[in-house]
């Protein structure tokens, strides 16, 4: 895989005041050059685009690409979670707004010392690492706001992370 990734975060707009007002057209040649130079991992999040992000990666994306031609990383959004039902609740909605069975990917987003503990109590270490289980993941990790105690605590206590 080449070293770049597109993330799909800051997509241009058709209303600079609208964050969910993508601009399809100009999104999808995006995506065109990007895989015709050899480029295929993408990366989405369910805070996105006022939570639009997915369903304009699967426009985008998903509905005009074999599923086999790219990579795909979507994020649990640890600083949402209120309940341990949480992480289901929106793993499930995520795969269907993105229209795929499985993600490439898939990350704790944005771990620190809180989010850390957030995600330590609604058990979702063991969540992600179920569905990968179940094939619904194929590399699990997490993204990283903090400092190097906090990565090595964690990285410490979870060998089982593919990446960071």
């Amino acid at each position: 895989m080449k070293k770049l990734g597109f993330g799909c975060m800051r997509l241009p707009l058709t209303n600079p005041e609208d964050p969910t007002s993508v601009d399809l057209e100009q999104f999808c040649k995006m995506i065109d050059t990007f895989i015709d130079n050899g480029f295929t991992y993408f990366d989405t999040a369910y805070p996105y685009h006022q939570r639009q992000s997915e369903l304009f990666v699967k426009k985008a994306l998903v509905e005009r690409y074999p599923r086999n031609s790219f990579t795909l990383a979507d994020k649990l959004p640890v600083p949402f979670m209120k309940t341990k039902e949480d992480a289901k609740r929106i793993f499930d909605e995520q795969l269907e707004k993105c229209g795929v069975n499985y993600f490439d990917y898939y990350l704790l987003h944005s771990l620190n010392r809180n989010h850390y503990q957030t995600a330590l109590k609604f058990g979702c270490f063991d969540f992600i690492k179920k569905m990968k289980e179940e094939g619904k993941i194929r590399e699990i990790g997490f993204s990283f706001h903090d400092t190097a105690d906090i990565l090595d605590q964690i990285l410490t206590e979870h060998p089982e992370m593919d990446f960071v």
